[in-house]
């Protein structure tokens, strides 16, 4: 059986929803991680974030291991992210709408790909329960509105890296297809470089504003809720970009020998509706060419 036979999987998908989980317990209670690793040389900041983390923390009850604020549930999930991340990259598969070529180091953006997707179920799956509470039991949640843009930040981000490694992204093939391999081959390496470079300027010029003003003191979304969408979010920003022009090297690599597909007015024509325009054109009876009214 390939590769493309065995997608979909039972483990392709419950290892990147367990990821999920042991990545959202981590990031939620990323304040006991930062109290008990990182130094505050002003006690009013650290006090600040160890009362916000007193606050959210999931399991009140449970002491800190060693004598810290992370206990045994923070440690099992900071544990538990790398080996479900070697699980994830090593158990998915292509499916078969996918890019074909797919090398091993592919795996890391297929699996971010596959996290992508959950995280969209995850958050239609609060949408409704929100929609529900509202309308059905007239008791609306303070959390499920900040929830959902939390996630769909994520989902923004990470849909970037997977759509790169796919080659779905948006690009204009007007002088491409018409240029000989060796200047396409140079277009190639021209994009790849302005990929790099704004990537690098962004985390150069950002790296103090989001990581030292935002995510060490740890900025909150001031709501209700009060979720730390720019402590996290920002950081991701810059982490995705970097993925981005990463995997953007890697295709520059891995197509380089590869012959450049043709592109045709043809590859904007779905296939379904194709094959129903072929099925109207060769009928007999008039009224099969009413194509919206054939199924």
């Amino acid at each position: 059986m390939d590769e493309t036979a065995k997608s979909g999987g039972f483990w392709e998908w419950v290892i990147p929803l367990a990821f999920i989980v042991a990545s959202g317990w981590a990031i939620w209670h990323l304040p006991a991680y930062m109290l008990d690793f990182l130094s505050y040389p002003q006690q009013s900041k650290f006090d600040q974030i160890a009362a916000i983390h007193l606050v959210n923390d999931v399991t009140p009850d449970t002491a800190g291991l060693f004598g810290g604020y992370t206990d045994i549930y923070d440690w099992a999930a900071l544990i538990a992210l790398p080996i479900l991340g070697y699980l994830g990259v090593k158990t998915v598969n292509r499916a078969p709408m996918e890019f074909e070529e797919m090398r091993g180091i592919d795996k890391i953006s297929m699996f971010i790909g596959r996290l992508t997707m959950m995280l969209i179920a995850l958050m239609t799956g609060v949408m409704m329960y929100e929609v529900l509470l509202r309308y059905v039991f007239e008791r609306p949640t303070l959390w499920a509105n900040e929830l959902t843009l939390w996630i769909a930040g994520f989902v923004f981000l990470t849909a970037g890296i997977y759509a790169m490694q796919q080659r779905c992204h948006i690009r204009i093939f007007l002088l491409y297809d018409v240029m000989p391999r060796w200047v396409q081959r140079f277009f190639d390496c021209l994009s790849t470089l302005f990929i790099a470079l704004f990537a690098f300027f962004l985390v150069y010029g950002s790296y103090k504003q989001v990581f030292v003003n935002k995510l060490y003191k740890w900025e909150t979304f001031g709501t209700a809720f009060d979720p730390p969408l720019p402590a996290t979010i920002q950081p991701m920003v810059l982490i995705a970009v970097t993925l981005v022009a990463l995997q953007a090297i890697v295709n520059l690599v891995c197509d380089w020998n590869v012959e450049p597909k043709k592109h045709t007015a043809a590859d904007d024509i779905d296939a379904d509706e194709l094959a129903k325009l072929r099925a109207a054109v060769g009928a007999d009876d008039p009224a099969e060419f009413d194509i919206a009214r054939k199924n």
